[in-house]
């Protein structure tokens, strides 16, 4: 199961429990409410069989002087319970019979204990309804993500015929003629189409573990020769000391590919992308347009611009956490954008 679709799980399953258990909540808190009116009856019961029986198991009883302040069956509290009944043979007295407190909390407690039980066999009768709803609601979307991987999938392989086809008749051609700036831009371009593949994949299946060392000098360069000849009206510059790292190169050439392709394609013309190492942190600053919204360009399908589908710094940033590397970002409109990665976790030290 894929981050997106544990994530769709839990919030289901949270939701829905949640619910229920505020029904649960109010049902029972209802009942003992109900419960507690009874058990005051039951008192006065007792009371009452008290005055007629004399069995006053639990009770006190004391005679007191009759007076019109003295309401005859009638329980009354005030902090114990209480209340009056007539003498048979005195007009003058009434007895008065006392539940005392402390009994009556343990009345409470008693039923408040047996609630509480069946409160929570009842709460995990619904964290199951709960789950089983969450995955039957969570089928029709894992069957629609299925499906639009498969159809993804299915179009990546039915690129690679003519692509493959293109890049051998280039080859041929530029044996023909020679070195041609033309077909070294036409070389780059279908690059650029293998790296949106690899961006699709990555997405689709993740980043694979394995680690090598390597230096981050020597990839930058290497990346950079490469964006130069795709924006040759933008200037590169490269301020990087003999850094080596310890990652998954692929990964993070991908992520190197995404930020530094974003700074040359939303460029301004003749504008100019830093990228310097200050520490472990590598930055990479353009003059470009700026994002308006920082906060959500890391969120899938979101973007500023038409050019682009959106899922490219969604990529970088699933690929960051999986290297655990922190990134961090900073832009204003028309002020250029800053692109921070923490490299502590990666840096190979010897």
């Amino acid at each position: 199961m894929k981050k997106y679709e544990r994530e769709s799980l839990s919030k289901s399953f949270l939701i829905f429990l949640v619910l229920l258990e505020v029904l649960l909540a109010i049902n029972f808190w209802n009942e003992y409410q109900v419960k507690k009116l009874e058990i005051e009856d039951k008192i006065h019961i007792e009371m009452k069989l008290c005055a007629f029986t004399l069995q006053c198991q639990g009770l006190t009883t004391d005679f007191v002087d009759k007076d019109e302040d003295k309401e005859e069956n009638i329980l009354y509290q005030d902090g114990d319970f209480y209340s009056y009944f007539k003498v048979p043979t005195s007009d003058r007295y009434l007895m008065k019979v006392v539940y005392s407190k402390t009994n009556y909390i343990l009345r409470l407690e008693k039923l408040a204990n047996k609630l509480y039980r069946r409160f929570w066999f009842y709460s995990i009768f619904a964290m199951l309804v709960s789950l089983l709803f969450s995955i039957y609601s969570l089928m029709p979307l894992q069957r629609a993500l299925r499906l639009n991987e498969e159809f993804v999938k299915d179009i990546l392989h039915d690129f690679n015929t003519p692509i493959s086809s293109m890049m051998i008749n280039l080859k041929l051609f530029k044996r023909e003629i020679g070195e041609n700036q033309k077909i070294q831009r036409l070389e780059n371009n279908i690059q650029s189409i293998l790296s949106l593949q690899d961006n699709l994949r990555i997405f689709l299946k993740g980043v694979p573990a394995q680690s090598e060392k390597f230096s981050l000098k020597e990839l930058l360069q290497d990346r950079v020769h490469y964006f130069e000849v795709l924006y040759p009206d933008v200037t590169y510059k490269i301020d990087i000391d003999k850094t080596i790292l310890e990652t998954n190169i692929d990964a993070f050439t991908r992520i190197v590919d995404n930020l530094l392709s974003n700074a040359g394609k939303y460029n301004i013309a003749n504008g100019t992308v830093d990228i310097v190492l200050k520490g472990s942190n590598l930055m990479i600053h353009d003059t470009g347009k700026g994002i308006e919204n920082p906060s959500k360009v890391f969120d899938r399908y979101y973007k500023e611009q038409d050019r682009g589908i959106g899922i490219g710094l969604h990529i970088v940033k699933k690929l960051c956490d999986e290297l655990m590397i922190p990134i961090n970002i900073q832009s204003k409109k028309d002020a250029g954008t800053m692109i921070g990665l923490n490299l502590t976790s990666v840096v190979h030290t010897s």
